[in-house]
């Protein structure tokens, strides 16, 4: 059974850094389409960034040039390094993830069949 795990929320003011990550247990992380999303208090989901089984990512949700998404192998893991981080940035982030293979991404939360419990970011300004 896939599972996944993220850590490494906490709080950080404006302007500060956080390195999420996410960890793969009963399959091989390179074989799966992958996303980020992020919850706002009393708001729905919203994808961060998505990447698909080659590497390839797209970001969204401003986060392009402040985020930077990363997958070792040899772990089984991925990253989500945060910088320039907002008020705005705060809520629940989950880590999402479906086989298959090819290029593009995925950006809907029903298209994932496999979350983690998520992990609290806080951005105080």
């Amino acid at each position: 059974q896939v599972q996944l795990v993220e850590s490494g929320g906490g709080s950080v003011q404006a302007g500060g850094s956080l390195r999420l990550s996410c960890a793969v247990s009963g399959s091989t992380l390179s074989r799966y389409y992958t996303a980020w999303f992020r919850q706002a208090p009393g708001k729905g989901l919203e994808v961060v960034a998505c990447a698909n089984s080659g590497g390839g990512v797209t970001y969204y949700a401003d986060s392009e040039g402040r985020f930077t998404v990363s997958r070792d192998d040899a772990k089984n893991t991925m990253s989500l390094q945060m910088t320039g981080l907002k008020p705005e940035d705060t809520g629940t982030y989950y880590c999402a993830a479906r086989a298959g293979s090819g290029g593009g991404c995925y950006k809907f939360p029903d298209w994932f069949l496999y979350w983690g419990p998520g992990t609290q970011v806080t951005v105080s300004s």
